[in-house]
């Protein structure tokens, strides 16, 4: 099968510190091409990949000082997967909505995965327009805020099994948070909940441009007063250690989760999760296995005591049964046959290059065909 993979150009694949929808695209892609497909991706320039890369920025557009606006670099993306997408069987768009006008004439040839919250008014009438073209929510609660799209499956996410091992002797006794410092994350509720049982915690999060006010008026003064360690934005590499020694994840969110990766990748190395339960949490945790989910700081205080408690090796279990990422690739290619409407195995006839920097069989302004 002949996929297009179109990535946001903010982070490269994988991405060198934080970037969810970009890992989780990276994931996908290497996954697919293992079991066989025939991928090219659409990525920054410095993203390295077994597929096909067709570099669509130099380089990711957080790391580049020269970017301004990334909106420019959003449309030169989408007019080169569209003068190229006849090529393909499909190709899956990770960029959320903004491809849907360019690309309703060949819908039945497109998937979209959406990876950021849906629960505004103003996604209705879009997604009513461009009813033809399937989505694919990563959570049951993502997809019931938009009852009106054309949701065609739900796939939860997936990471490589080997990326990160259980440890069953966490060797710190400390509490983790880690993800962005923002206020729907609530670190706040973390360094509470840290504060009151007198355990540690330690914060490992990126701040963005639009959160600096925030983490400079509500956040940086709740680190005084000892107990809480602000590390700062981790790499890939330093997750392993960072969750694998952590006697629990806390997961404080605020708003509605379309999914939480960090939930996942705790769980990978066995540590047990206490999460608030909004959104898609109550889909990721089981309840009494990879954690426990609850409503206020109080009861969070209270059930932290069973969180500790649960078997680690029982944690990494459902993990592997739940949220690998060939159990998500496999997902999606039952998805992408579905959509095709073709139910015999289709095999792959071209070896996939390595690396940035190939030469893409892509014909730069080639009118697409979409008959």
């Amino acid at each position: 099968m002949r996929i297009a993979q179109v990535s946001p150009l903010i982070e490269s694949l994988p991405p060198k510190m934080y970037g969810g929808t970009e890992r989780v695209v990276s994931w996908l892609t290497e996954e697919l091409v293992k079991q066989g497909h025939d991928i090219t991706l659409f990525a920054s320039g410095d993203s390295i990949t077994s597929a096909e890369l067709v570099p669509c920025s130099d380089k990711a557009l957080r790391l580049d000082p020269r970017c301004k606006d990334t909106y420019p670099h959003l449309m030169m993306l989408l007019d080169t997967v569209r003068t190229c997408a006849h090529e393909f069987d499909l190709v899956h768009f990770h960029v959320e909505f903004f491809h849907l006008p360019f690309f309703r004439q060949m819908a039945d040839r497109t998937l979209t995965t959406l990876h950021s919250r849906q629960d505004f008014n103003d996604y209705a009438l879009l997604y009513k327009t461009y009813n033809r073209m399937p989505l694919a929510a990563i959570s049951k609660s993502q997809a019931s805020a938009i009852p009106m799209a054309n949701v065609a499956g739900v796939i939860y996410h997936g990471l490589p099994a080997n990326l990160l091992k259980v440890n069953l002797k966490p060797k710190g006794d400390y509490l983790a948070f880690l993800g962005r410092i923002a206020p729907d994350k609530r670190p706040d509720r973390a360094i509470e909940i840290a504060r009151k049982t007198g355990i540690p915690l330690k914060i490992a999060a990126k701040i963005d441009a639009v959160d600096r006010a925030y983490y400079r008026d509500e956040i940086k003064p709740l680190l005084n007063g000892g107990g809480v360690e602000f590390i700062g934005e981790i790499n890939e590499r330093e997750k392993q250690d960072f969750l694998g020694n952590a006697r629990a994840l806390l997961f404080p969110i605020d708003w509605p989760e379309p999914f939480g990766l960090v939930m996942i990748e705790a769980m990978a190395c066995g540590t047990p999760v206490l999460a608030f339960r909004a959104g898609s949490v109550p889909e990721v945790i089981d309840e009494g296995v990879t954690g426990y989910t609850v409503d206020t700081v109080e009861q969070a205080i209270g059930v932290l005591p069973k969180v500790l408690d649960l078997d680690r090796k029982r944690v990494r279990a459902v993990f592997d049964e739940k949220f690998t990422a060939a159990r998500m690739a496999r997902d999606y290619v039952k998805l992408y046959r579905k959509l095709l409407n073709k139910s015999a195995p289709l095999e792959s006839h071209r070896v996939n290059g390595v690396g940035p920097g190939l030469a893409p069989r892509i014909q730069a302004g080639v009118e697409p065909n979409w008959t």
